[in-house]
């Protein structure tokens, strides 16, 4: 692309932050030297994105059709465009000897990497590049934002693992938005407090007293946005949230039980 580029890489070791630093350094560095200039070549900080590996297809469609929406070429020639590893993944002969193109085509249908179907994945992108509710299905939308993609579960476990201070700090570096994980903690946590869990959220009233002090607590204490809680907290717009939230403020929280439990949990924190 003219202006970014997407790298879907598996890091064995929790080594992100050094590679990108590498790449991104020594791609500027050439950058200028070639072109006699100097200054900054990229706008700020890389996102990443950690992924369950049921993910890891649809982000690889996702990355194949970039060039696509970005009007560069047109799918049914995607192949001849050369900045793309689809271009790659059609001519095997170019392909770089540290790439995995089998993975993309079996997420498509169980597709093997051969030529009749590695035509069958471009007729699958073609599909899926004029499907919308297909491109939502498979989240398209969240490609560009948030710190993982991937089940609850997986987010949870991610977040279990980081135990370590030193491994959670990378963790949290290396998201794209770098305090949801902090969020995240803290909400588990006080659900914990609580005597809540994750189907409290899902079928409770969007406006629950109890989910007003949560939200009150998250945004004091982590300065949660809004938009994050009356997604994960299931509390409808996030504008409501805050009128929500605003009122609880003025209206002396420290008589609301559910906020005096949070509130004596966090001093003995």
């Amino acid at each position: 692309m003219g202006n970014h580029y997407h790298l879907l890489i598996e890091t064995p070791q929790p080594n992100l932050v050094q590679g990108m630093k590498w790449v991104q350094s020594t791609f500027a560095n050439r950058f200028n030297r070639f072109r006699k200039v100097n200054g900054h070549v990229f706008q700020g900080r890389y996102n990443a994105i950690l992924l369950e590996s049921d993910a890891v297809g649809p982000v690889c469609h996702y990355i194949h059709l970039n060039p696509v929406r970005g009007d560069l070429v047109q799918v049914a020639q995607l192949q001849e465009y050369p900045d793309c590893s689809f271009h790659q993944l059609w001519y095997p002969g170019l392909r770089w000897s540290f790439g995995d193109y089998e993975t993309c085509i079996r997420a498509a249908g169980g597709f093997a990497d051969i030529p009749r179907d590695r035509l069958r994945y471009r007729d699958f992108l073609t599909h899926l590049s004029g499907e919308k509710s297909a491109q939502n299905e498979m989240g398209f939308e969240s490609m560009s934002h948030g710190w993982a993609m991937g089940s609850q579960d997986f987010k949870k476990e991610v977040l279990s693992n980081c135990q370590d201070e030193k491994l959670r700090r990378v963790v949290e570096a290396e998201a794209s938005e770098m305090r949801e994980p902090r969020w995240e903690r803290g909400l588990a946590q006080a659900l914990v407090w609580l005597g809540k869990n994750e189907a409290d959220l899902a079928k409770g009233r969007k406006g629950e007293p109890w989910k007003v002090s949560l939200a009150y607590h998250l945004r004091e204490r982590f300065l949660a946005p809004y938009r994050w809680m009356s997604r994960r907290l299931n509390m409808g717009e996030s504008s409501s949230l805050l009128s929500l939230v605003s009122r609880h403020r003025r209206q002396q929280p420290h008589t609301d039980e559910t906020w005096k439990i949070l509130r004596n949990h966090e001093y003995l924190d």
